[in-house]
């Protein structure tokens, strides 16, 4: 069954807006390729996922250029959309990318941040990091914790454009962090979220000291670390 908000004059009037739901399909179908459930060169037809989430074509299509433009679908002539070969060294490319962007974003905000967000955020980070319980519930703390900062983050850096680049990518930064999760979560292993919450948390304590070049250089030690780990958990070439 999908999870996509039906549209408006269904039986189960959606509340969701236009773009809430175009993300919703960007999410779930990005997912899908990480997953491996869409594979490499498969056809993606507007009619098919229309109908299989529950959703008219508009925000279909316009979910399809918004994974083009993030490299995981591509328009070819007389064939529509077709899903894009991912690999483990695209994973390692978009980190890259992901690493330069962030490490300047959190530069640039370091001294921009409120202050009590940030005690209120290392707080939390120190409960994570300090919890004796590894539970499946651990993890979904973790990822909006994970969310909460690299958005305060981006949001404080001061320069538009690289904000809305590093908004464009996070759908896929976060899509292959949560197929990753996804998969702890089956073998109920909680502890990388313990692990990254020690790396968020040196993040924190850097900002809060106003040492911008040392928030940086865990900003990067973190994105290297998430990258073994996404190597590790995710197939090789969905």
């Amino acid at each position: 069954m999908s999870n996509i908000p039906k549209q408006p004059g269904s039986r189960t009037r959606s509340t969701w807006s236009h773009g809430q739901r175009r993300q919703a399909i960007v999410e779930k179908l990005l997912a899908e390729v990480f997953q491996g459930r869409l594979r490499a060169g498969e056809h993606l037809v507007m009619d098919d996922l229309s109908q299989r989430l529950g959703v008219s074509p508009t925000p279909i299509r316009e979910a399809l250029i918004t994974l083009a433009g993030i490299g995981i679908v591509e328009f070819l002539p007389n064939r529509g959309a077709t899903v894009r070969r991912f690999t483990s060294n695209d994973i390692r490319e978009l980190c890259q990318v992901r690493r330069a962007l962030e490490c300047e974003a959190t530069r640039l905000a370091c001294g921009r941040i409120d202050l009590a967000e940030l005690h209120e955020l290392g707080e939390e980070f120190r409960r994570v990091q300090s919890s004796k319980r590894l539970t499946i519930r651990l993890i979904d703390k973790a990822r909006r914790l994970d969310n909460r900062l690299h958005d305060l983050i981006a949001d404080s850096c001061g320069n538009r454009f690289l904000a809305q680049e590093l908004g464009r990518l996070k759908l896929m930064f976060r899509a292959i962090r949560d197929v990753a999760w996804e998969r702890q979560k089956a073998r109920e292993d909680c502890h990388r979220c313990v692990d990254e919450a020690a790396e968020h948390l040196a993040i924190v304590d850097a900002l809060l000291k106003h040492e911008s070049r040392e928030a940086s250089r865990a900003m990067a030690r973190h994105i290297v670390s998430g990258l073994k780990y996404w190597s590790g958990a995710l197939p090789a070439s969905p």
